[in-house]
């Protein structure tokens, strides 16, 4: 139903204000959110007020917005996210202790690869991702194992594009994905070498669910150098305890 003279919803601006806070800008001014959000100051100030006031947003000494403690809590109250997180976080810590290189556990959100937790040591090489942070599907060793065993129309709707080059090694041509995402199916693993950094290699393997369907990639970012066999055996190792305790089996593979 709408409710301004533009068409949208209150609903829908609300979720334009959310939407301005990003994991690098964390904290912004109520005119900020308001000119980032396409609304009337005096229309983001409103609802900036009435989020504060709802504990889903916070204002710090300086009066500059921030998202607030009430909005974390219930986004975490029966999360399947969260859960998940929890039953991988220790083997994560297993396999990065052994690695000693980023450890990654993903999920398919909106035609796009989220980042639950990443673990990394001081050593640790270089890697784009972070918490809550987003990657192509198609450009990344998770992203490939989330798109090798989702459903057939999401597969569709990635291939047929656009597939925009991260580094100069992404895939961005249909059919080569197609055939890396059957590899994929067929070895039970990702290896994506240079996609996101010519310097990285993403390796990522699939956790399943007590369903059988894979809820989430695990992966490791290594140096392009390092050899990918050690810790392939790590992922599959510490993939199969995340789905015991998950209570998962594994389903047959997807073609």
């Amino acid at each position: 139903m709408a409710n301004s003279s533009s068409g949208d919803s209150v609903t829908e601006r609300l979720i334009r204000v959310l939407e301005t806070f990003t994991p690098s800008r964390s904290v912004q001014t109520a005119a900020e959110i308001g000119r980032r959000a396409g609304l009337p100051a005096s229309t983001a100030h409103r609802i900036v007020g009435e989020l504060v006031e709802a504990g889903m947003l916070e204002r710090d000494d300086d009066r500059r917005i921030r998202i607030g403690m009430r909005l974390w809590e219930l986004a975490t109250r029966s999360s399947h996210a969260l859960r998940l997180r929890q039953a991988a976080l220790p083997f994560m810590e297993r396999v990065q202790a052994r690695v000693r290189e980023h450890t990654q556990l993903a999920i398919l959100e909106q035609d796009e690869a989220l980042f639950l937790e990443r673990l990394s040591s001081p050593e640790s090489g270089s890697n784009v991702t972070r918490v809550a942070g987003r990657l192509p599907l198609h450009a990344s060793s998770s992203g490939l194992v989330l798109l090798a065993y989702a459903d057939r129309a999401l597969q569709e709707r990635v291939l047929a594009g656009p597939l925009p080059a991260v580094s100069s090694e992404t895939i961005t041509d249909a059919a080569a994905l197609r055939r890396k995402l059957a590899e994929v199916r067929a070895v039970g693993h990702a290896n994506a070498p240079g996609y996101i950094e010519s310097v990285s290699t993403g390796v990522a393997v699939p956790v399943h669910d007590e369903t059988g369907d894979v809820a989430a990639a695990l992966s490791v970012v290594l140096r392009r150098d390092d050899a990918v066999e050690p810790a392939l055996r790590e992922l599959l190792s510490a993939a199969r305890e995340i789905e015991r305790a998950l209570g998962g089996r594994r389903s047959p593979i997807q073609r």
